[in-house]
């Protein structure tokens, strides 16, 4: 009917609104999580249960969150020019991939800041490969960790 013979796209959504604040956010919450159950007084009532449970529920979607999120500007967004540039981005991105595992297995402050601190890496080189400059500032909710942004 319209007769077109072929039909060529570079990725799956318009360019210009891939954007890593949204891994960023997810790991801000796995920390948040791992703070708010670092809070909590154990006990055995079901009251705890419930909220322990809701929080490790959040904890491990923010950090599978994570994961896809970095997945999908990764394996879209970044392209062999790129790759060239910022030759470390494929282990910095397993890197991110592991510790978003590593952050639904346990319960770490420790690795949870390793996550956002890598997620904050990969959003450094994100920013340059589109000519933007960056600043850091504290995340506006808690926990108030740092983030990188475009400046």
């Amino acid at each position: 009917m319209f007769r077109i013979e072929s039909v060529k796209a570079h990725c799956d959504v318009p360019c210009g609104i891939y954007d890593p604040i949204v891994a960023q956010i997810a790991a801000l919450s796995v920390i948040r999580m791992v703070d708010l159950m670092s809070a909590l007084e154990k006990n055995d009532s079901l009251s705890y249960i419930n909220t322990i449970s809701r929080h490790i529920a959040v904890k491990e979607e923010e950090a599978e969150k994570v994961k896809h999120e970095i997945r999908i500007i990764w394996g879209d967004f970044i392209k062999a020019p790129q790759i060239e540039q910022y030759p470390e981005i494929h282990a910095l991105v397993h890197k991110i991939m592991t510790l978003g595992s590593a952050n639904r297995q346990d319960v770490s402050r420790d690795k949870a800041m390793e996550l956002l601190n890598a997620v904050n890496d990969f959003a450094e080189i994100f920013w340059k490969i589109k000519g933007v400059n960056t600043k850091k500032i504290k995340s506006n909710y808690l926990p108030n960790e740092e983030i990188i942004v475009p400046a």
